[in-house]
């Protein structure tokens, strides 16, 4: 076994991603992502204040 074939082989390294411009679409676009994404994060907020739904507990069949 030679020293170039053993261990960790290195991955090839991938080119920069160009910053593409972004057109007035695609920015309306990321706005709402943005504004969806804070209304399910207060929702979140707002439903994990409360205890869990239900509340019956344990559930038993009617059999002895």
């Amino acid at each position: 076994m030679s020293g170039r074939e053993g261990g960790k082989k290195k991955p090839l390294k991938a080119p920069k991603k160009q910053s593409k411009e972004m057109d007035d679409d695609e920015v309306a676009y990321k706005q709402k992502q943005k504004e969806e994404q804070k209304a399910l994060e207060a929702l979140k907020a707002k439903a994990s204040g409360k205890g869990p739904l239900g509340g019956t507990g344990i559930k038993k069949s009617g059999k002895k």
